[in-house]
């Protein structure tokens, strides 16, 4: 059993051995001493399946790294067949009655379960650093961004309402519901281990489906943390269901004649693998991809603020956001921001996320952070220039974590390798265009389309880009356009797969389907006698 003073710490969880949760506070705290309690070998994490945490019994597993110190922090199954369908089975079990629980239960679950979130947000956070690496600052930003779809998922009563017209001919009324689909899935990154899974199922349940959610492989955590508060909040067994694996799980949501709808976040090469392979079985598909999100900075923009906006923006979460606003196009010359932008990013702190005052962690891996170098220095090979170097970072006390410190790097074109890739890390890209013209024709060019922004004091400017810009998420002096969830994550061009976004009223039509119903209540004591003519509005 756990000491009393490790039950406050951490909360035992159901797919956790107390042993483990016991290690985890040991590694999580930053002002543990060091214990002479022995080592438990990191737990496995278990399926949630019919409402029960459960073992796998497959024999493989992935290690769960902490990117900060290389400590394996848990292990993932890699969920097998038989287990998988014993999840959707128990979701589809669980889809009658809950389709027909009344949306105002359904919605009340949601209450409890926003509750319960904020209760839990440190513990979150916590988790979320432990295997992501991002700050805990950042992290708690992570959760709070997921509750607020959670809040818009309780106002589900006015979200899924149809329409209603009476008397369109004579004594003939016509009404349109939206009725749930069925059992959906959900397929997640790990650069928001809270916040994606609370874009996919909140919503889905909320509109009267079940759910399987796969998270991601390096940092689970979260969504069985998740998921035992939503169990805790009241939703019933079998609505929510979660299994873990790599390709094989995710071929096999793809494949499954059970689930009717996927929601997606994550890379193009993945992204468009599972649109491409549901679609063609008929299903649902949302699929959020990569992104090269551009500055467009005017000579008239203010200097301070724009500054800020762009170290924020192109720094924060050591760059691994898919609305991070990796390259900035200076209309006019980049020089005269250099020297104030250099001097802004080496004031930002790299080391653990667990440390006070980090304002940059780790990035998730060895290989990603491999591929960054990388790209860095094809740009260098291509003739960008170096302002900034952040590749031989050395984090005293974490000298085996993946840190890549703040990087710039000016002249760069657009027939750069290390521009056409998205980087996905703390790197910043600075091009040059004569023009606000020029800019917009820079940014259109590329493929993505999932943001970009203008700094600028002219309105007319703004006005212009606002209109002319092809990216589905639009700033104006604002870095990180991500709308709030009454409105929509509205990426676009090859960011974006499928026809309905995440979250808003997009949200709940992709999760829904409209029933139209046409009725005729005719007076037993007329009779109009057997017409076969097609039905007009003049004629009933």
């Amino acid at each position: 059993m756990l000491r009393s003073p490790l039950r406050r710490a951490y909360r035992v969880r159901p797919w956790q051995s107390p042993a483990a949760a016991a290690l985890a506070v040991l590694r999580l705290s930053t002002a543990a001493e060091a214990s002479p309690i022995r080592k438990s070998p990191p737990a496995r994490v278990r399926n949630l399946i019919g409402g029960e945490f459960v073992e796998s019994q497959s024999e493989e597993s992935i290690d769960v790294i902490n990117p900060a110190t290389q400590e394996v922090v848990s292990r993932v199954p890699l969920t097998t067949k038989e287990e998988f369908k014993a999840a959707v089975d128990a979701a589809k079990g669980a889809f009658p009655q809950w389709r027909n629980t009344p949306v105002t239960t359904r919605q009340r679950v949601m209450f409890k379960l926003q509750e319960l979130i904020r209760r839990d947000m440190d513990k979150l956070a916590l988790n979320i650093t432990t295997e992501q690496g991002k700050t805990l600052k950042d992290a708690q930003g992570d959760v709070f961004r997921g509750l607020e779809v959670v809040e818009h998922a309780c106002g589900m009563a006015t979200l899924q309402m149809g329409e209603y017209v009476t008397n369109v001919s004579h004594g003939i009324d016509t009404y349109s519901i939206r009725e749930p689909l069925g059992v959906c899935a959900g397929i997640c990154p790990f650069n928001f281990p809270a916040m994606i899974p609370l874009w996919m199922f909140p919503m889905a349940v909320t509109c009267g489906n079940t759910f399987i959610l796969k998270p991601s492989e390096k940092d689970p955590g979260a969504s069985m943390m998740l998921a035992e508060l939503a169990l805790e909040a009241g939703l019933p067994n079998g609505v929510l269901n979660i299994v873990h694996g790599t390709n094989d799980t995710v071929n096999n949501i793809c494949d499954d004649d059970d689930i009717k709808a996927i929601s997606f976040v994550g890379s193009n090469t993945a992204g468009m693998h599972i649109y491409a392979r549901a679609a063609a079985k008929g299903k649902r598909v949302q699929s959020n991809m990569g992104a090269k999100n551009h500055a467009v900075v005017l000579p008239d923009a203010s200097v301070d603020a724009t500054l800020n906006c762009l170290v924020a923006a192109g720094f924060g979460a050591a760059g691994q956001r898919c609305m991070a606003l990796s390259t900035t196009v200076f209309v006019g010359d980049s020089k005269p921001w250099e020297d104030e932008l250099v001097e802004r990013a080496k004031s930002l702190k790299v080391s653990a996320g667990v440390e006070p005052g980090t304002d940059l962690g780790p990035v998730i891996s060895k290989q990603a952070k491999d591929r960054i170098c990388r790209l860095i220095q094809s740009g260098i090979e291509s003739g960008a220039r170096v302002v900034l170097d952040g590749r031989n970072i050395g984090v005293p006390g974490y000298e085996d974590g993946n840190f890549v410190g703040p990087t710039i790097l000016a002249d760069v074109t657009s027939d750069m390798e290390c521009y056409k890739e998205e980087i996905f890390g703390p790197v910043l890209l600075l091009m040059k265009a004569e023009s606000l013209d020029e800019a917009i024709k820079v940014v259109n060019s590329n493929k993505y389309g999932n943001g970009a922004s203008i700094f600028t004091t002219s309105g007319v400017s703004a006005r212009r880009f606002q209109s002319e810009i092809e990216a589905g998420q639009v700033g104006i002096n604002v870095p990180i356009p991500v709308p709030l969830p009454f409105f929509s994550f509205t990426g676009s061009k090859a960011s974006f797969a499928g026809d309905l976004n995440f979250y808003g009223k997009a949200g709940v039509q992709f999760y829904t389907q409209i029933k139209t119903v046409t009725q005729h209540w005719k007076d037993s004591s007329s009779s109009q006698g057997v017409s076969l003519a097609m039905p007009t509005s003049q004629k009933s």
